[in-house]
Formats: C-alpha cells, sequence, structure tokens
C-alpha cells in the first residue's frame, strides 16, 4: 500500500470505529463527536474503559496493535456490563463488531466505578501474558533481537551455532511493513510450519532515525534479497512471495556501502581502487591448493586441526600428492608452507566465466555475459539514493531487479529502446540506497556476487554481542565455547570475552539484593 491508500484505510478505520461506538460515548458522559476526531478518540476511550492514556500509543505500533485491540474490544464490553465469556468470545470473533450489536440494540448502562483488578487466578495469568508478550514483541521489534547463525559463510568471525543479540536502533529501528503477523517468530510458526503472516496488508517501508550509519566491514543481519522460499531450511520446489521484513535473515559483512566502486581480483576486495583493508579480528578464508611429495608421513587430520580448516579436504588426483584444503586463512595457508613434505601451496583462484554469478541471472533480460567468477569480478558501482545513472541494454542488467522490482517501476524492452513506467529513457535515478554483503569464508558463501545488491530497507540491524556459543560436534561442557561467550561482534582487535565481568556483576546484584532485604527485614522486626 502507498502513503494514500493508508490514509484513506485509516480514514475508513475512523468512521467504523465513530459508527460502532458514538452511543457508548454519549453513555459514559462525553459527546459524540469525540468518538470520530482520530487519535483524540482513542484517548477519551481510555479514559471510558479506565485505562492508561499511554495506552493510546500502543494502539499505532504495528503488530503490537494486534495484541491491544482485542484487549480493548473487551475492555470496551466490560466498562458497560458485558462481562461474561460469552461477551468476551463474540467480541474478539467478530473482530469488535459485536460492538456495534451492544451500541444499537442494547441499554447502554455505564460502570463508571468498574473494579479493573482481575476477578480470579485465569485472568490474571492471561493479563500478566498479555503484558509480557506486548513487552517482548516491543523490544524484539524496535530495540534488539536474539539471532542464530547457521552457516559458516562468516567463519571464524562467526561460527556455527553463534547466539546473536542483533541491535535494531544502531541503523534506526525498522518499522514492520507485514500488518497482519505473529509475534517473536519470523516467517514460520514452528512445529505446525506454517506462515506467521499475511501477505497483506502492507505498511509503506519506514525507518526510525539510528545513530550510526553502515560502514565498509561492518557485519550487518539484512533481509535476503531474492529469498523467495516457504520455509529456508525446508527443500522448496515452487517460488513464494514474500514480503520484504519477513524474508530470510542473514548475516555478512558489507564491504561496499552506497557510492562504492567495487572490484574483485585474485579473491581480494577493491573499493574505490583500494585494497579493503578487513579489521583484525576478520579471517577471510579462501581455498588453497597443496602438493606434497608423497615420501613424508604427514598426518592429514591432525594437520587440518592444527591449521583450523573448518571445511575439510580432498585429494584431486589419482596420485594422491595433491590437497585442496578448504576455507583457509592466509596465516593457515603460512603455516602449511612451513609443514615438512609440503612442497608448495597456492590459493585457489577461480577465472573465467562461473553460473549464476550478478548479473547473469538465468531470466535475465537482456542476458549479460562477462566471464566473471567469484574471484575475479567487476568494477561495478553501488548504488547511492538520489545518484543518477546512464542506462542503456549494457548497463541495465546491473539495475533491472531494483527498477522493477526494489524500486516499484514497470520496466519494458521495445526494439531495443528501455521504458521505465511506459516513457522511454537513457537515465534513471536510485530511490534508495543499496549494499555489497560478502561472506568472510570466500569460497563457500551465497553472497551479494550471487544476488546482488542489498536495498536499504532489508536492513535488520547491526550484531552486538555473542551471548552463548555452542558447539554440536563437542561434549559435555566443552559444548559451550567459554571464549566467545559475551564477546563483541564488530570493532576492531581480537575478540574479548566480558563473561567473567558478566557473572561478576550478577553476584554482586544478588549478594546485595540479600542484604538490602535482610536489613528491611530487620528494620520492620524492629
Amino acid at each position: 500500500m502507498t502513503l494514500t491508500q493508508w490514509f484513506i484505510f485509516f480514514l475508513i478505520i475512523q468512521a467504523v470505529h465513530f459508527l460502532g461506538t458514538w452511543k457508548l460515548y454519549k453513555a459514559a458522559g462525553r459527546k459524540s463527536w469525540e468518538a470520530v476526531i482520530p487519535i483524540y478518540n482513542a484517548i477519551v476511550l481510555m479514559k471510558i474503559i479506565k485505562r492508561p492514556t499511554w495506552w493510546t500509543l500502543l494502539l499505532f505500533i504495528p503488530i503490537i496493535n494486534l495484541i491491544m485491540f482485542p484487549v480493548i474490544w473487551v475492555e470496551t464490553l466490560r466498562s458497560f456490563g458485558k462481562r461474561s465469556q460469552l461477551d468476551t468470545f463474540l467480541g474478539i470473533v467478530t473482530c469488535g463488531l459485536y460492538i456495534y450489536y451492544i451500541n444499537y440494540t442494547q441499554k447502554l448502562d455505564y460502570n463508571k466505578n468498574r473494579n479493573l483488578q482481575p476477578q480470579n487466578k485465569t485472568a490474571d495469568t492471561v493479563n500478566s501474558l498479555l503484558f509480557a508478550i506486548i513487552v517482548a514483541t516491543l523490544v524484539h521489534t524496535y530495540i534488539i533481537q536474539p539471532y542464530t547463525i547457521p552457516t559458516s559463510s562468516l567463519e571464524k568471525s562467526l561460527l556455527i551455532g553463534d547466539f546473536l543479540f542483533v541491535s535494531k536502533f544502531n541503523y534506526g529501528a525498522r518499522v514492520p511493513m507485514t500488518a497482519v503477523a505473529a509475534t517473536i517468530v519470523h516467517d514460520t510458526i514452528p512445529f505446525f510450519n506454517i506462515k506467521s503472516y499475511f501477505s497483506k496488508p502492507q505498511l509503506p517501508y519506514l525507518r526510525f532515525p539510528g545513530y550510526q550509519r553502515i560502514n565498509n566491514n561492518d557485519i550487518v543481519v539484512f533481509n535476503w534479497p531474492t529469498d523467495t522460499l516457504f520455509n529456508m531450511y525446508l527443500p522448496a520446489d515452487k517460488k513464494y512471495y514474500k514480503p520484504i521484513d519477513k524474508k530470510t535473515n542473514y548475516v555478512k559483512r558489507c564491504v561496499g556501502i552506497p557510492g562504492d566502486s567495487l572490484e574483485i581480483k585474485s579473491g581480494i576486495v577493491f573499493i574505490n581502487g583500494k585494497e579493503l583493508i578487513l579489521p583484525e579480528r576478520a579471517k577471510p578464508q579462501y581455498s588453497y591448493k597443496a602438493v606434497y611429495d608423497g615420501k613424508t608421513p604427514i598426518d592429514f587430520e591432525y594437520l587440518l586441526k592444527e591449521l583450523n580448516a573448518t571445511d575439510g579436504a580432498s585429494f584431486i588426483n589419482n596420485s594422491r600428492d595433491t590437497l585442496i584444503i578448504y576455507a583457509l586463512t592466509f596465516s593457515g595457508a603460512e603455516k602449511l608452507k612451513k609443514v615438512p613434505g609440503i612442497t608448495s601451496v597456492s590459493r585457489v583462484i577461480k577465472n573465467g566465466s562461473e553460473d549464476g554469478i550478478f548479473p547473469d541471472f538465468k531470466d535475465q533480460k537482456p542476458s549479460i555475459t562477462n566471464n566473471w567468477s567469484n574471484d575475479n569480478f567487476g568494477p561495478i558501482y553501488i548504488p547511492k539514493q538520489g545518484k543518477t545513472v546512464n542506462i542503456d541494454l549494457k548497463s541495465l542488467p546491473f539495475y533491472s531487479k531494483i527498477i522493477s522490482e526494489y524500486e516499484g517501476n514497470t520496466l519494458d524492452i521495445k526494439d531495443s529502446i528501455i521504458y521505465i513506467n511506459d516513457k522511454k529513457v537513457t537515465t534513471y535515478t536510485f530511490k534508495q540506497n543499496y549494499y555489497w554483503m560478502m561472506g568472510d569464508n570466500r569460497h563457500n558463501s551465497l553472497d551479494a556476487r550471487y544476488f546482488g545488491y542489498t536495498p536499504e530497507d532489508h536492513i535488520v540491524g547491526k550484531p552486538i554481542f555473542i551471548w552463548m556459543s555452542w558447539d554440536a560436534n563437542a561434549k559435555g561442557l566443552n559444548k559451550v565455547r567459554w571464549d566467545r561467550v559475551f564477546t563483541t561482534v564488530n570493532g576492531e582487535g581480537q575478540p574479548q570475552s566480558y563473561f567473567k565481568i558478566f557473572l561478576i556483576l550478577l553476584t554482586v546484584f544478588f549478594v546485595g539484593e540479600y542484604f538490602w532485604k535482610k536489613r528491611k527485614e530487620k528494620k520492620e522486626y524492629i
């Protein structure tokens, strides 16, 4: 929906509210016209049902309002003496329209001094659960979100089994675009394997101001732009439409920001003609070919553990004297060169054309062949909001998805002439910023080299620290990677664990609370 469409929809909702409640307002001693003024009518309603005025704010927060609306319907009914289980049931299942029936057919007896305390333990429990869900949803949606690392694309920097807290406020919290969705969960309801949302209606993109911009080398969580899977963890044989904020969450390193020129030479990223220097804690990995003499005994299993080559190794010829080692860091390669019996070590570089490399999508029209691979790629321009570029049949493949999908235009080619929104064009001005996301595990990462640019409206947040790290292959207490618990994600220098500091502060808190209670009990006794 556009902003205009949402404004019209908002006015319709106000009209529906007025028609269903104006007599209730009068019965409560208010004026009937107070039921028609947007926002003010909600404030007045809070006074009628004896609830805090700040509840009005919750009615206009996407997702939170889905929880609040049923609460307000029930509270309104109870304020006019409709407290039975049947009244509550009808108020909820009719989406509040049962209030119309009360408004026009029943004698309206407003209970000015209604008792707001729960009538039984069940009601008290429900109230507590609703409050907990609202708080959890607010925190999850607008402040901080837990996230699990499922793949090895950022291996060494982030490991499979790392549990992150992702900040929503660093880059600015994005208001949910999917207006009707289950809280807390993402695209699928666990155990039931069903969608957790309705695709329509969709809110316009809106992001609160952040206090920092995405910089080169930042690790970022974002919605995978080309996600068309119903559930990312299950095989899919058909494509599904997914709203932006329900696309699969990905985490990569942002190597290119809006306005950059990016090129990859022999696996090394260059930004604006200069090599991109990664932070010290980043450890990019590549595949290496090692040749050994075939005579010197080598314990390859032990060697791979020493080199910390996470993806193992494989022989590539029958003589068994040539080995490909995957996901090996620069320092690991240097160690490998010093192993007795290893005669040479060289990084595997993919040259020539590679299938699936951006922008050579199989359905891309017009098609383009750049003879690029994931090791030799570009140069390309990363679009910046407000920047105008020339558009022709050669450059169009780089921007066609931006024009037609990410920015909502119609795109046609007739007789080698490009039309956008039925107008002949030779230039295009970008409506938002774009980013280039890549994994540190260069030869094992489905990243921007394959799916292209990431739009700004797909940005979720910034990982700030690892609160738990779980090694599924270890045993006992070693399953927890203690050296990674409570470590920061971004930043310079080597990662440092703050777990000991956390334990000290936690101990101080509980000890302090114990003595405070003891002191309080002593004063009460005296």
